[in-house]
């Protein structure tokens, strides 16, 4: 029986509130909608760190980042290492060994000298964090196609606090949508589709085909027809966006106005949401340019299909931009949209879920051993509407951007826990405050909650062998003594 051939579609800095299916009733994107129809949406996925090059990472290993080591991305480390160690496995090599043909066409990040293709992908290296359009090939395709050269007008900046113009925020792209990066990565990828699928009805061989665009994340640099096709005045600004930062650690202002949220007008920002729900559609149209001629080359109705992206966005809530130290569900929930081979029952799901469970997903469709993906588990039981044993919390953490910020977070059915061991800590009550404002950490009437959840987080930490937990030991009641602290030989007998 041959293997079922594999779609997976990533974006990078994704709301999940820009999609129909999780609630947006204004933003269209028929293609993710369809996809919905045909199996599981996700309502509680996350990302293990709310970074693209650790978040992809573990994405590509099945490993949580405190494991794989790779812990920032490589245009703002902080001193952590660059690339993954030889030794670290890939889900892509797997497939390799499994008989597949692996492809990537977009967006890799996944360290600054290992390319995808040192990982078993077939794939044109793309660099960096946001559209490559120097790219030779990028600009090759152009001149073939008699199309303007990438140009920007009208940006949108904010005023940094030593006075300069701040980063660029989004900006109208004197292009057509018929020369944007976005169709130069759907080109890419049909033309590797077409090559993978002659050899599937040829001889049978499987593949796995991924396409991961650079967008939406900021600067949402698009052609007129998406950047005005939202009216900002049906954008209703989110709750957050009456956030004080009172009880909050200081790094959150700080990341505030170094995104220069407070020297924007209201008018600005909802124009920003508008163009950032326009670059989602536009992405939708060409992931559905993909799946239009998938079904032609009948290699799509059978197949698993992915989509999913690497963390989310904050356009404007808790008035920042981007991502960061902030341990938000603005950035650590994300998209998760799947269907199984050949289709399953469209559902709702409310398990935590996570990339690394995409990972072992695509190894149990492929016949690889679940211990190759240490810290995911395959989603197919549910997949196909079944309720297995399953996690009942979920533990992320975040290292630094910019500078080290360590951070570990637990989120249970209702409350959030983030340690931020150079600040205050945090405890949320997701449901009566679903946008984060109020941290409750300090509050007594919480001391209970809070202090279960902080033994939890210890627990999950110790069972996942990540030894932030020692900072936890003697700053916290998370229980008694039953280890040597000081990691000395001379405690080993001490009672």
């Amino acid at each position: 029986m041959t293997s079922p051939n594999m779609f997976f579609f990533l974006t990078d800095q994704h709301r999940v509130d820009t999609l129909p299916c999780y609630g947006n009733d204004i933003v269209q994107t028929p293609w993710l909608d369809s996809l919905a129809s045909e199996g599981t949406v996700f309502d509680r996925f996350y990302t293990p760190t709310a970074i693209c090059t650790p978040a992809r990472a573990s994405l590509l290993t099945g490993e949580s980042p405190f494991r794989h080591q790779l812990l920032a991305n490589y245009e703002r480390n902080v001193g952590y290492i660059e690339d993954l160690a030889p030794e670290h496995r890939s889900f892509s090599r797997d497939l390799r060994d499994r008989g597949y043909r692996v492809g990537l066409a977009g967006k890799w990040h996944v360290g600054l000298h290992r390319t995808a293709e040192d990982f078993g992908f077939d794939a044109l290296h793309m660099h960096g964090w946001h559209n490559p359009v120097d790219l030779p090939a990028y600009q090759e395709w152009l001149a073939a196609k008699g199309l303007p050269a990438y140009r920007l007008r009208d940006e949108i900046r904010g005023t940094f606090p030593n006075g300069s113009p701040g980063n660029l925020l989004a900006a109208r792209l004197d292009q057509g949508v018929e020369a944007t990066f976005e169709r130069f990565l759907g080109d890419l990828a049909i033309a590797r589709l077409r090559e993978y699928a002659e050899t599937f009805h040829r001889d049978g061989t499987p593949f796995f085909l991924a396409t991961h665009f650079f967008g939406p994340h900021l600067p949402y640099n698009l052609p007129d027809e998406y950047f005005d096709l939202y009216d900002p005045d049906d954008v209703e600004l989110p709750a957050s966006i009456a956030e004080t930062f009172l009880g909050k650690p200081p790094v959150q202002a700080n990341y505030s106005a170094h995104w220069t949220f407070d020297t924007l007008d209201e008018a600005t920002s909802r124009k920003l949401i508008a163009a950032y729900w326009g670059y989602v559609t536009m992405i939708d149209h060409e992931i559905g340019r993909i799946v239009e001629v998938a079904r032609e080359l009948g290699v799509y109705d059978d197949a698993a299909v992915f989509f999913s992206a690497d963390h989310g966005e904050f356009t404007g809530a808790h008035r920042l931009h981007d991502k960061g130290p902030a341990m938000y569900e603005d950035i650590y929930r994300i998209p998760g949209v799947v269907r199984p081979p050949g289709g399953g029952p469209a559902q709702h799901r409310a398990e935590f879920a996570d990339l690394l469970d995409l990972t072992a997903t695509i190894g149990e469709i492929a016949g690889i051993d679940p211990e190759r993906t240490p810290d995911g588990t395959s989603l197919l039981p549910i997949l196909h509407g079944r309720t297995p044993p399953w996690r009942t919390d979920y533990v992320a953490e975040f290292h630094g951007h910019h500078f080290p910020y360590p951070q570990r977070m637990l989120v249970t059915d209702r409350y959030k826990l983030i340690v931020n061991p150079e600040s205050v800590n945090e405890f949320y009550d997701l449901v009566a405050d679903p946008h984060e404002l109020t941290n409750r950490y300090g509050f007594p009437e919480c001391r209970v909650e809070r202090d279960a959840h902080l033994a939890l987080l210890y627990r999950r930490l110790r069972e996942r062998g990540d030894n932030f937990y020692h900072w936890m030991t003697s700053m916290y009641p998370v229980g008694g003594k039953d280890y040597d602290t000081s990691l000395g030989s001379f405690e080993r007998n001490t009672p």
